[in-house]
């Protein structure tokens, strides 16, 4: 089995490319350390439950502040162990053993938790009054954001015996499916010319320069994926229905209910930013596709051509270092402390940075525990793109670390505001591009490459939403075919990308490789609301510098203390406001009015 250091990728292009030394949780999946954290977490969950199960309600502030402060450092010790597992397993998904590894820790971990779980359906069976008495002892006040969180889902918590059954399933329900898809996409190659590539590669090559290549990946993606369409469309059928079913005894009235619960922010809410959204298809991707199908000479671009690079683009591919300096220099160009936070993660072995058969797609942050730090998860390949999935997941990093301080359960932030730094490092990035370029053609390509990213980030997560929202209604009903679904996906893509866009017959299975629906349903409206929250944010900071970094330190600082009409006050703004969603909105179409104007 794979040991936790790992060497460098080397490439003559991109230079040496960093992979992650999970040395810091532990030293390898035999190691003696990670047994004995496993022991001592069993007999701590043990002794816990016998000393507090059935007496919370007897307990004082003090005394009930000490078994949160038990109760954190147990979980604390159990996330250390899955954040291993994860990440080894994310490194290597081909490998049997640590798939094996990796399932043996989700059912330990399961179990140990398990001894536990009582605490908070206890905590919920509090009564109000009661436990604003105790909150009195600053001991149990330090955690009252987190006993507000816990406190939320009260109404939709099912008896003791039925949240142990769920909770002991867990591993042979939804987690086992999760892995089916995960080591489906990960064992999935794509023929494109004499090359077998990862979904990583080939997705890489529909930005190539050259439109043949572009064409020939598209094809084989679909292909590929829809050779294995009736095995994707039996893991989304049978998540959505799993869902359903626990929606249902939970009381939820909507799919997305649960998501939003978690993620702190109000169903209206979300259902503004939405219809918001949708409003804005015309004026936002409808427009923009149509010009850039007129930069190509037609008047409809194939959706291989989506984002296909301009004419002015050199292609030029871009070296590791020189993507990290871009990215630091750009974080210091707003704040020296971001960029210092920052610069931690490529001086320690923290960022996992090349692509290779079996490693996960896509990119990801993951905070493991707050004692050590976050590892980076991305698959480098040298373009612009690359460059801004670096500064977009650098800024979860940094996000993370800060928050740090607070601790295990109150440092985790809800999906809306965790995307804020990562897509306010992106913006930064963009800026410090474009203000270094003086060149017309070139200042285009990034203006072009920066509205397509929003467009992605808003348009298209919104379209995901609307999409997913319509399989979750429709699994109600009954299960669909893969052919219910690919129609579901084409009609919303027809709509929210609009009609210079024109789609093949294989497009209709690209839902298949979406990891978002699968793990974590409806996490992809977050994409949308960060991307707006930080368009709003940042025309603050352009409009009143002033002391701004400082407040914009201090949100991410707070991790999950406070909600997003908290966070967002001191900046004069307003998520519940529909002209907020308006403003966010105005950015993207401010820049392409630019590029409409420059063509």
């Amino acid at each position: 089995m794979s040991t936790a250091t790992a060497v460098p990728v080397e490439s003559e292009a991109l230079g040496a490319l960093p992979e992650w030394d999970l040395g810091d949780l532990y030293p390898g999946p035999e190691a003696p350390a990670l047994g004995r954290d496993l022991e001592a977490a069993e007999a701590a969950a043990k002794a816990f439950g016998e000393r507090y199960q059935g007496r919370l309600a007897g307990l004082g502030g003090g005394a009930l502040g000490a078994a949160v402060a038990e109760y954190e450092r147990i979980d604390e010790t159990l996330s250390r162990i899955m954040s291993y597992a994860q990440l080894l397993y994310a490194g290597d998904m081909a490998t049997p053993e640590i798939g094996r590894f990796f399932q043996t820790m989700q059912e330990r971990t399961n179990a140990i938790a398990t001894e536990t779980l009582f605490f908070t359906l206890e905590l919920n069976r509090l009564d109000d009054a009661a436990l604003a008495r105790k909150l009195k002892a600053a001991r149990l006040a330090r955690y009252g954001p987190w006993i507000r969180d816990v406190r939320a889902f009260r109404p939709h918590q099912l008896s003791d015996e039925v949240e142990r059954l769920l909770h002991e399933k867990h591993v042979v329900g939804r987690a086992a499916w999760i892995r089916l898809f995960d080591e489906t996409v990960a064992d999935l190659r794509f023929p494109v010319g004499d090359k077998r590539l990862t979904s990583a590669e080939v997705l890489h090559l529909l930005s190539d320069k050259d439109p043949a290549v572009r064409r020939e990946a598209a094809s084989s993606l679909g292909r590929v994926l829809g050779e294995q369409v009736r095995t994707f469309a039996l893991i989304t059928n049978t998540l959505a229905k799993d869902k359903e079913i626990e929606d249902r005894l939970r009381g939820y009235k909507r799919p997305v209910s649960p998501r939003n619960l978690a993620n702190h922010v109000e169903d209206e809410v979300v259902d503004a930013l939405v219809e918001a959204v949708r409003g804005a298809y015309p004026a936002l991707s409808h427009r923009y596709y149509k010009i850039k199908a007129r930069w190509f000479g037609v008047k409809q671009l194939d959706y291989w051509d989506r984002n296909a690079p301009l004419e002015e683009d050199d292609d030029r591919t871009i070296p590791w270092e020189e993507a990290r300096a871009r990215v630091l220099d750009a974080y210091a160009g707003f704040s020296s402390r971001m960029a210092e936070v920052g610069r931690r993660f490529f001086d320690h072995s923290w960022i996992d940075a090349g692509p290779r058969p079996g490693k996960a797609p896509g990119a990801f942050a993951h905070p493991a525990v707050a004692d050590v730090h976050p590892y980076l998860l991305l698959n480098y390949q040298g373009k612009t793109r690359d460059v801004m999935t670096l500064a977009h997941e650098l800024g979860h990093g940094v996000h993370q670390l800060l928050a740090a301080p607070r601790g295990q359960l109150m440092a985790d932030t809800p999906l809306t505001l965790a995307e804020t730094a990562s897509v306010f490092g992106e913006m930064l990035t963009f800026r410090a591009l474009l203000d270094a370029e003086t060149d017309r053609g070139r200042r285009r390509v990034i203006l072009a490459a920066k509205v397509e990213d929003m467009l992605n980030t808003v348009v298209r997560q919104t379209a995901f939403y609307e999409f997913e929202s319509r399989v979750h209604d429709e699994r109600r009903r009954a299960e669909l075919t893969p052919r219910q679904i690919g129609e579901l996906w084409l009609e919303t893509q027809r709509a929210s990308l609009g009609p210079a866009i024109r789609f093949a017959d294989d497009y209709q299975y690209y839902w298949a490789y979406i990891p978002h629906f699968i793990h974590t349903p409806f996490y992809v409206y977050a994409y949308a609301f960060g991307e707006c929250l930080v368009n709003a944010l940042y025309a603050a900071y352009q409009e009143a510098p002033a002391g701004f970094e400082e407040k914009y330190l201090e949100l991410l600082k707070a991790g999950g203390t406070l909600r997003h009409k908290e966070l967002l006050e001191p900046f004069g703004l307003d998520a519940g406001d529909p002209a907020f969603w308006a403003k966010g909105l105005g950015v993207i179409e401010g820049f392409i009015d630019e590029l409409e104007d420059s063509a």
